[in-house]
């Protein structure tokens, strides 16, 4: 009888001092989980170093466009880039160039988790495009070349200015931070062109901040840039 009442002692012993065991782990784990890291919050501003590095390599391409975005929450971002482009296109009767400024704006979304207080990003978004340029057909041949009726080649340029065209842009990239406040971002883009002013008789064949214009009124876009963070508040 007396091993009994020993034995049920030792077993509310040894059940109570695995509880306090438990309670303590559970008291750390919150603790743990109770720490928050805060992140830099504020205006990220660089440019696209792939636009002169292209231009280094093409005599019928200049460009230069600069970047920024502001973090309005933890996983959304307003963003806008501004540029120039020229850009010379050669078909199969006509050579014509492109020249005009540039703005898109929109947002991007983070879906990349973070560890800690880092700032990586894996985003999709989206930008509204707007350009301003002029379109100058520098030379032309008429599409009735024959051995018996050679065409003669029209070198005369014709300048057609005040075009525009307005696009929407879905976009996905990635954005990491190499250095404290430093990123490297590459991105692409797929964009769908919503309205464009035509020169008379011609077709646009590319327009600033948007690239090529296909038959189908889409095209593409690639980003790699370098941006600074300015970090204005931590939350």
């Amino acid at each position: 009888m007396y091993k009994f009442f020993i034995s049920i002692f030792f077993l509310f012993v040894f059940v109570d001092a695995i509880s306090q065991e438990q309670n303590s782990d559970d008291l750390v784990s919150s603790e743990k989980d109770s720490i928050s890291y805060k992140t830099n919050y504020g205006l990220r501003v660089g440019f696209d170093i792939s636009k002169p590095i292209k231009a280094q390599f093409s005599n019928t391409y200049k460009g230069l466009e600069i970047v920024a975005d502001y973090r309005i929450k933890k996983n959304v971002y307003i963003a806008t880039e501004i540029g120039f482009e020229e850009e010379t296109t050669q078909e199969d009767y006509t050579n014509s160039t492109a020249k005009g400024n540039y703005i898109r704006l929109g947002f991007n979304y983070n879906a990349y988790k973070n560890w800690l207080d880092m700032n990586n990003e894996i985003f999709v978004g989206y930008r509204y495009g707007f350009s301003l340029f002029n379109q100058t057909l520098n030379s032309s041949t008429p599409n009735v070349n024959t051995q018996y009726f050679p065409a003669n080649i029209n070198t005369n340029p014709v300048i057609t200015n005040n075009l525009n065209a307005h696009w929407s842009e879905f976009v996905v990239g990635l954005k990491v931070e190499t250095v404290k406040n430093i990123f490297i971002s590459v991105s692409g883009s797929y964009n769908i062109m919503m309205s464009v002013k035509e020169p008379t008789n011609f077709k646009t064949l590319f327009s600033p901040g948007f690239n090529r214009i296909y038959e189908s009124n889409t095209g593409f876009g690639f980003n790699y840039t370098i941006t600074y963070l300015i970090p204005f508040k931590k939350k």
